[in-house]
């Protein structure tokens, strides 16, 4: 069986959602991406006094003339830490906050500093991570009040230690973040080499991986995308305002032309509120409506309660010791495919579209390999959409069905186990991994659930012969083949 499908174990999608990393797989469209907190819960609590730090950066936007007393919004202590709570109320779609381009965090940042030249072959990320490094070193920085308010880390996986990451046993996660962690060690020790070591003058103080950890952090969790062509860009002070799962859109920020405070006309980011809220309530916006629970722990270092956000990847693979890899792998490519492909299970969702299909064209061989000729080439993927034969089918189902086993019994706890830990008070990232573990398992157990039913109803199915002799009207409508025809089947 592994010869059909050698890749079948699952492997998870680095990255989903975004463009400026190396791992996407998807393109969603991006907009604020981090909290200061652990956690994402819907109503502020207690007031909190603000640490001074936060006082002097809130200072140095009303110098900027970002803020002012028209300003609709105050910073504040939350559950999740800090964020934004409202002054007055509020209407949905109002405007909370305006932060003009002189202030963002972005290549055009970096094009116009002292490291600009040095920087402008590297990939848009690296570029402004080094910027944000060098920046947070640097006591007469513009953004030296926004540095100070910005954590050291987050709950993100890419932050645990060895002890913590130990809860993640058997999930896709922990080999996600730890291909992560590999890769952020390799892109800083090109950076040291090309970059850093090299321009000595332009990097006197020496750059450690703590820090470039930092930046990566800082990046993954609070970069906008799609902005008017800017791919990458942090903004001071939209970033303040935390997550919720009660809003279901991302339509809350944009971009305009306009007067960018006291000083000048400029394009200005623009951040609307997605709910009413009346004074003192804690604003919040949507992250991103795509991402799974395992996603959300590795950006933002939280996971929501929804279930439905509970993903696991099916990684299949054509194997290139297939007889049929050429003929495969064309129809693969000429359907949107190629010689792997990836496929995001969600819990309580059906099955993504073109899993089956690739499935069969995969398990495809002995007397369904006709299929594979040239003159089907053009249909054969509408008939891949429906059951090709009993044998395909059952190889499928029974392949699918030993993947999900052997997942299965790589955790070190049963859900069970993980239901029980829930009720208890746990630390915010034992909480995230017992959340992880469970979610991943029901994927599976779902995923297997659905091969099962269908192993149980393949002897009813109408498979490819039986179609196409439908088709002749050679077949009556119950599958008996009709006339003498039928002795040869």
């Amino acid at each position: 069986m592994a010869s059909v499908f050698p890749a079948c174990s699952g492997s998870a999608s680095l990255f989903q959602g975004t463009n400026f990393f190396p791992f996407a797989a998807k393109g969603s469209p991006l907009h604020l991406k981090t909290p200061l907190s652990a956690k994402c819960v819907a109503s502020l609590g207690t007031e909190i006094s603000v640490p001074p730090a936060v006082d002097t950066f809130w200072q140095w936007l009303k110098e900027e003339g970002v803020v002012s007393r028209k300003t609709p919004v105050k910073p504040g202590m939350g559950p999740e830490g800090l964020g934004l709570v409202a002054l007055k109320d509020i209407s949905r779609n109002e405007v909370v906050l305006q932060v003009p381009k002189r202030l963002w965090i972005n290549p055009d940042a970096v094009a116009a500093s002292e490291i600009g030249k040095v920087c402008s072959g590297l990939k848009p990320w690296l570029s402004v991570a080094l910027f944000l490094i060098r920046e947070r070193s640097k006591d007469d920085s513009l953004w030296k009040h926004y540095f100070s308010i910005l954590p050291k880390e987050t709950d993100s996986t890419i932050y645990w230690s060895e002890e913590e990451l130990s809860e993640l046993q058997g999930t896709q996660l922990l080999s996600t973040t730890l291909s992560v962690k590999e890769y952020v060690k390799s892109e800083f020790r090109r950076l040291e080499e090309e970059i850093i070591l090299p321009n000595r003058k332009l990097f006197p103080s020496p750059i450690t991986i703590d820090e470039f950890f930092w930046a990566f952090g800082i990046l993954r969790s609070r970069a906008f995308s799609r902005l008017r062509n800017e791919n990458l860009v942090v903004i001071p002070f939209a970033d303040l305002i935390n997550h919720s799962a009660r809003v279901t859109t991302e339509d809350h920020a944009y971009e305009i032309k306009g007067a960018a405070g006291l000083f000048s006309w400029d394009y200005l980011f623009s951040l609307r509120s997605p709910l009413s809220l009346k004074a003192g309530d804690q604003v919040y916006i949507q992250y991103d409506l795509n991402k799974s629970t395992a996603e959300l722990a590795l950006d933002y270092g939280f996971i929501e309660p929804n279930a439905d956000r509970n993903a696991y990847t099916l990684t299949l693979q054509i194997s290139e010791s297939d007889p049929f890899f050429g003929d495969k792998l064309d129809i693969a490519e000429s359907n949107g495919f190629g010689e792997t492909a990836y496929f995001d299970i969600f819990y309580n969702r059906p099955l993504p579209p073109g899993l089956l299909p690739y499935l069969r064209l995969v398990a495809l061989g002995g007397t369904d390999a006709f299929l594979l000729e040239s003159i089907f080439r053009n249909s054969i993927w509408g008939h891949l959409e429906l059951p090709v034969s009993r044998d395909n089918e059952e190889l499928i189902c029974r392949v699918i069905r030993e993947t999900c086993k052997t997942a299965l019994a790589a955790y070190h706890t049963t859900i069970e186990e993980d239901q029980k830990l829930k009720a208890a008070k746990l630390d915010s990232r034992l909480a995230i991994a017992v959340g992880i573990r469970e979610g991943e398992k029901q994927v599976l157990q779902q995923i297997d659930e659905i091969f099962k039913e269908k192993e149980l109803e393949l002897a009813e199915l109408e498979y490819y012969q039986e179609r196409r002799l439908k088709d002749l009207g050679l077949c009556g409508e119950n599958g008996d083949i009709l006339g003498d025809l039928g002795k040869f089947f």
